[in-house]
């Protein structure tokens, strides 16, 4: 009898080591235990922010001021992150081993509300963490064949650039993939559904973000879907607007909480494992954290989910305020993050007004936007800029910190850099 079952291991390890250093008697289980880390650290955003910065790195080469062409050896990139991804994962291994947790080997099943199967045997625990992930999700009437038509998974392991692509989906992967080819000199279509890439991003900021995309090269081919998509010779696609041939569609139109982890009916599911603020299923010795529960498709978003599991089974009990989770995305030159909510107590700084703005192609057409409620304390942040993924980190820190605008002016923020347009910002509210 364990205290706590963990099945999966993404970002749920975390989980299992805080509880086991805490004295509980944890089991993980993971199917597979050269994936420890999870689609993060092995398809996902680990190796893909290796290409990304690299890719960005080669952007800045192509300024007037460099002389000569430059490119990536993709084959030789895809080693350096190899590496990298084997050495982390060794790693996480190392933690959860040194920390006491059990490790499992084999596919988990929920069978009722303290019993798991596993290796066809039955184990019990008083509670268990459920943090399965997701997976790519395909279209209807598109015929993924894994080499020419590809999810990200494929994609991210290519070690060669085909001559063109076309990406399907405007989301976080469709748009980092997009800058990702097209800056390497892959002929790049992206296709999405509506006039804007995503609900997500600002109207403004989202034109802006397709103004990038066109000047790196990408074909943009919006108020599209794709009916079917077959491999032949080239990849066929029939589309709502017409037809296309393309070498490679690589299919990005977001990805489905993994549940089949669930063998009972005593656990609701809907979009995912359904779960309360404490992310507890109707079972509430049972959780469920990350991707699997379909609330916040983030691997920080698990993490945190994950730890949030482990102090509330520790007597700690807290709501963890998904609102206040940090959402970015890696455009190129600049990227978009996202915090917190809205409010029209609001001020905007233009990046062009810093020092800064010549050191980066495009960044002049950045922007800061903080929100602040009533009573002055901040509440949220719109980042249009170069490394906006680390400057809304500082955001995230005012507002769980509870910083109001009078506080958060005294902070002398450090010159030439793009995070001083925070300070900058702050001192536009009135």
């Amino acid at each position: 009898m364990y205290d706590v079952i963990c099945i999966g291991g993404g970002l749920n390890y975390s989980a299992a080591i805080v509880l086991a250093k805490a004295g509980k008697k944890v089991a993980l289980i993971e199917k597979n235990l050269n994936h420890l880390g999870g689609v993060c650290l092995n398809e996902g955003c680990i190796p893909s922010k290796n290409l990304l910065h690299r890719t960005k790195a080669l952007f800045e080469t192509k300024e007037e001021c460099f002389e000569g062409e430059k490119k990536i050896n993709l084959n030789k990139l895809q080693e350096i992150i190899d590496s990298s991804i084997t050495a982390s994962r060794n790693g996480v291994k190392s933690q959860i081993l040194a920390s006491k947790v059990e490790l499992i080997e084999g596919e988990a099943k929920v069978i009722d509300q303290y019993k798991v199967q596993v290796n066809d045997k039955i184990i019990q625990a008083k509670y268990i963490i459920i943090g399965t992930g997701s997976h790519p999700r395909i279209p209807k009437g598109i015929e993924v064949d894994h080499k020419k038509i590809i999810t990200s998974h494929e994609a991210i392991k290519l070690k060669n650039f085909p001559k063109e692509i076309t990406i399907y989906g405007s989301g976080a992967i469709g748009v980092e993939f997009a800058s990702f080819f097209a800056i390497n000199g892959v002929k790049t279509n992206l296709i999405f559904r509506h006039q804007n890439l995503s609900r997500k991003f600002p109207e403004d900021i989202d034109k802006k973000i397709q103004i990038l995309l066109k000047n790196n090269g990408v074909n943009l081919i919006p108020n599209t879907s794709i009916n079917s998509a077959k491999t032949d010779k080239k990849v066929k696609i029939e589309t709502t607007n017409g037809k296309i041939e393309t070498e490679m569609l690589l299919v990005a139109t977001g990805r489905i909480p993994n549940t089949d982890v669930v063998a009972t009916d005593k656990i609701n599911i809907s979009k995912g494992i359904d779960t309360n603020e404490y992310f507890q299923t109707s079972l509430s010795n049972i959780f469920a954290i990350g991707d699997c529960n379909g609330k916040l498709m983030l691997a920080h978003a698990a993490r945190a989910q994950a730890l949030n599991v482990s102090d509330f089974i520790l007597g700690k009990e807290k709501i963890l305020n998904l609102d206040n989770i940090p959402k970015f995305i890696y455009s190129i030159p600049l990227s978009y993050a996202n915090i917190g909510i809205t409010s029209p107590n609001s001020a905007t700084f233009p990046i062009k007004h810093l020092g800064i703005r010549a050191a980066i192609p495009y960044a002049e057409d950045g922007e800061i936007t903080l929100y602040a409620d009533d009573e002055g304390f901040i509440i949220g942040a719109d980042i249009f800029s170069p490394y906006a993924e680390e400057i809304v980190g500082i955001v995230a820190t005012a507002i769980e910190s509870e910083i109001d605008i009078e506080t958060f002016e005294k902070v002398t923020f450090p010159h030439p850099t793009f995070s001083e347009g925070i300070d900058r910002v702050l001192r536009r509210f009135k």
